[in-house]
Order: structure tokens, then sequence, then C-alpha cells
């Protein structure tokens, strides 16, 4: 059977947008003599809507639109990943205002949507809805009452949504025990490093034990800090690989399931993903928050040269502006190398002069600012600067912060903090050395060599003020993306008093994350949605 995975980039709540997307990709699959035609989980609204399913009519529209999906399934397969609902009177806390403003009352269903010839074949509600990480599908919806099979041009068909795949006796199980031909899974995956391999081993294993052909469609495109790398493929029987779209690109992908033999899997260039990651999480923010043009505050050093680089990858050099904004402390190098990166890279820099308005600032305020606190007026100072070109050139800002920064607070709140998103604030300092490693055509390597500085004070280096960067770096990745305890740490090898003063500085400043851009997610475990910690508490360990 000719069939089409459709891989698409809807965008969260632009329902008419998204169902003219759908609708295209169904005439295109017709043309392509597809018989069937498979799109991702909650295509129709995008994932995830999160509180705007509890806004009245938008459900509504959502059916609506699923409506006209059904009448374009004339001759022709489709699956969508949508939403059903069942109101009801005895369920939720009807008596707290709160309990009905988030939708008591109302059962809500993330469905796969099965069509054809006009006809609705099946509603299958999603059935393990995950609370880990990013998602919060509990929060909303309602799991569906058990497995089911289809049939449909002489195949039994099991079509299952997402978490239901990696259920261990799930599932898939269940409808392989039924007679399925073919396992479909729609899925809304986010993605972080090494993310396709994973489900590519699951796919395989899922395939093995049941003997079915297991096929994976997942969403592709940025929302909010997460990203949706696409990667939809085909899994045989036995399993091995017999087809693979290619990851972060759009596209109608037709396969030919009488066809197809086995291929080798991608190999992944880890830092290589990491930046098509960011390039198109830089990209889709834009886009789909009407904005084209973005304002970057180099400093002469590298993290703000690699957000610039990502950033003219995402959208040519024409959309991105830099902006230098020298002090007394500013030394001569670090105004050379801005204007450097800025001539490689083809974007406008210009220069804004800080000195007059902080030695105003100091002067406007009657007690003496000193140590510390004049240090970090200078960055809120280029902050307040940044914001005043942001709203004037209608341009949003990025951040330049990285992951080893703000997991121990070295960042001004208000300064160097200020924007709209923050694209490698989840790439480890090593990390982003390395990604500047891969892009020295662009940036200078004389920035790329020199040792990272601050420049608040004479002289500053950042190993000044933290462990080398290779050791703050292995502490934070156990800690936070292993959840390591201070013993453990310790059992690791990490000096007892680099703990300490790590563990300390990584708890006392989650308020300051608490009010960061969006870090744009390509770990396991990322600064932003998917982390909740107090920031009120106590514990040291």
């Amino acid at each position: 059977m000719r069939l089409a995975l459709a891989q698409i980039d809807p965008t969260v709540g632009a329902i008419d947008e998204n169902l003219s997307l759908i609708l295209s990709h169904i005439e295109r699959a017709r043309r392509s003599q597809c018989k069937l035609v498979v799109f991702p989980e909650l295509a129709v609204c995008g994932y995830s809507p999160l509180d705007l399913l509890w806004r009245h009519g938008f459900i509504d529209k959502i059916q609506k639109a699923q409506e006209k999906i059904r009448q374009a399934s004339t001759g022709i397969g489709v699956i969508v990943g949508g939403i059903t609902a069942q109101h009801h009177n005895d369920g939720g806390n009807l008596s707290d205002p709160s309990s009905v403003s988030d939708g008591a009352g109302t059962d809500l269903f993330n469905c796969a949507l099965f069509f054809s010839d006009g006809a609705l074949v099946a509603s299958i509600p999603k059935l393990n809805l995950p609370t880990f990480d990013v998602y919060s599908e509990r929060r909303y919806f309602t799991p569906g009452p058990g497995a089911q099979v289809v049939e449909f041009r002489g195949k039994s068909i099991g079509i299952n949504v997402c978490e239901d795949l990696w259920i261990d006796d799930g599932p898939t199980d269940a409808q392989a025990s039924l007679g399925a031909d073919w396992i479909i899974n729609i899925s809304a995956s986010p993605f972080f490093v090494g993310k396709g391999e994973v489900r590519r081993h699951l796919a395989s294993r899922r395939a093995q034990e049941n003997g079915i052909t297991l096929f994976y469609v997942n969403i592709v495109g940025g929302q909010d800090d997460v990203i949706f790398d696409g990667g939809s493929f085909v899994t045989d029987p036995e399993g091995g690989l017999l087809y693979q779209a290619p990851a972060f690109i759009e596209g109608l992908f037709v396969v030919d399931t009488d066809r197809t033999a086995p291929i080798l899997p991608p190999r992944e260039d880890t830092i290589a993903t990491a930046r098509r990651a960011i390039v198109l999480g830089i990209s889709d923010y834009l886009r789909k928050n009407g904005f084209s043009r973005v304002i970057i505050g180099i400093s002469g050093g590298i993290d703000s040269a690699l957000v610039a680089a990502l950033a003219v990858e995402a959208l040519g050099n024409g959309a991105v502006s830099g902006v230098f904004l020298p002090s007394d402390i500013s030394s001569q190098e670090s105004h050379e190398d801005a204007h450097a990166l800025a001539r490689n890279l083809g974007i406008d820099l210009i220069d804004v002069p800080i000195s007059e308005v902080v030695a105003a600032s100091h002067s406007a305020i009657r007690e003496k600012i000193t140590g510390l606190a004049a240090e970090n007026l200078q960055a809120r100072v280029r902050g307040t600067l940044l914001m005043a070109l942001s709203n004037q050139r209608n341009a949003l800002i990025l951040t330049t912060g990285n992951k080893s920064e703000i997991a121990v607070g070295y960042n001004t709140l208000y300064g160097d903090t200020v924007g709209a998103l923050a694209p490698i604030a989840d790439l480890y300092k090593t990390q982003v050395w390395e990604m500047a490693r891969g892009m020295d055509r662009l940036i200078p390597q004389r920035i790329i060599d020199k040792p990272p500085t601050a420049e608040l004070r004479v002289d500053q280096k950042d190993e000044d003020d933290l462990p080398p960067y290779d050791v703050l770096d292995a502490i934070l990745k156990e800690l936070i993306e292993k959840n390591a305890s201070r013993d453990e740490l310790i059992a690791h090898g990490f000096s007892e008093t680099t703990v300490d003063d790590i563990l300390s500085r990584y708890y006392r400043n989650e308020y300051k994350r608490r009010q960061l851009p969006p870090a744009i997610k390509v770990s396991p475990k990322a600064f932003g949605i998917g982390r909740r910690m107090p920031i009120t508490h106590r514990y040291r360990e």
C-alpha cells in the first residue's frame, strides 16, 4: 500500500491555518495516489495548547475543523490527531470557581481520528497521559477506555497516540494480540539530543515483539522552548528500519510498503543536531509570534558570538542586528572582536557606549554603589538600552546566557538576562565552545580561544569566580539531568568544597531562573517548562 507520513509544523491555536495545512497535505497525498495519509498528535490545534483547552469556544472550533477534515477524506484514509469532548455533571469540584475555570464538568480526549471516504471510521483516545518533564496531559485529558483495531483496505490496523507506544505490555501489545498487522503511532514527541535513536530502538523492539510493521509519525517545529524534530519512520516486523524521514524538516513523505527494504539508521552528530534544533527554535519562535527581526548584545565573547551566528543561520543576516555596549572597563580586544564577528556574519553592529549612563546612574543614587552592585549596574544599563532599541525596531532580544552560568546564577537579573528567547540556555559552556568551533568560519578564532569574562571589573575572568568549566559542567550535568545528591557528587570524585559551593549557588538562584526567557530545550532536562522547583526552600543536599 502507498501511504503518506504528513510531518507538519502546526501553530498552537491557529486552527484555521492548521486546517488549511492539513487539507493541502490530504490533497497532495491523494494526487500522489496514496491510500492513507497520517498526521501527528494534536495536529488540528498544535501541541500543546495547555490552558487554551479551557477557553470557551476553543474545543468547538477544533471540532468544526475536524468535520471539514472528514468531508475532505473522500477516496482516501486520513488519520489525524484531534480532540473529542464529553460533557457531564457528576465530575470535578463544581463548587470551586478555579475548578470550574479549569474545565470541570467536561472530559477531553486526546484522540487519533480515522476518517475514510467521508466517514468517521474510528476515534481512538490516548490511553497513557504523561506527566513528566514538559508533559502535563493529566491536567487536561481523560484516558481512553481501551485498545482497539480497525480494518482498512485489507489491513488490520492498531492506532495509538505517542506515550501509548512507550508502555510495556501496553496498547501496542494489546492491539497486536487483537490481530493488528500494522501499528500506527501518531506523536508529538519533544526533542532532546539522542531522542531519535531512543525512539527507533523502542519501535524496533515493539515491532519484533509483536511481529508487526510500525509507522511512527511525529510533529516538527518549535513551540516556545520545546522543539519537535519530526524524524518520522517505518519499522518492519524484524525490527529493521524501512523508511526514515528527515529531522527538523516539514514535508509529506510517501512510502510504498510493498517496495521498501531495510536501510541503515542515520548517524547523529550530537552538537550538529543540537545546532539544527536551536536554529529551528529561533526561526519558529519569531515566525509564530509575528516578528521578523532580532537584536543581540554582542560583547566580543563566545556566548554572544554563538547566538549571533545561530540567529543568522535561522533568519538571515538582514534580520539580525548587533549592539556593542562598551564601558570604561571594556577592552580594545572586545571592541575588535565584536566588529570582526559582525563583519564575518554580515550583520549591522552599532556602538552604544554606556559610561555616561552608568556615571549618571551613580549620581542619581544618593547611596554609594560599590562592589558587585556596581558591576551589575553596568549590566542593567546595557539591558535597559537593549530594550529601548528592541521597542524602537520592533525586534526581539535574544538572550546570550548559557546553562552553566544560569545554573549557578552567574548572570545579572534584568541585565544580561533581558530578552524574549534564550537560544543557548540549555548548552553547557563546554558545549558552547564545541558548537562555536564548528562555526569557526563565522566566529573569529580569537573569540573561541580567549578566556571568558563578564568584563564588569578590571581583569575579570570567569574562572576567578567559578571552577574550571570542565569541572563545573560535569557537576552540573549530574546535578540537573541525573538529580545526583551531594553525597553522590562527592562519591564521583568532586571535591567537597567545590560541591558545596556549587550546590549553594544552584539552589539560591532559583528566583533568577524563574524570571528568565524561554530556553530552547536540547537536553533531557532543561531550565524551563519541564523543570518545576520551588523558589522558596531550604534543601541543600
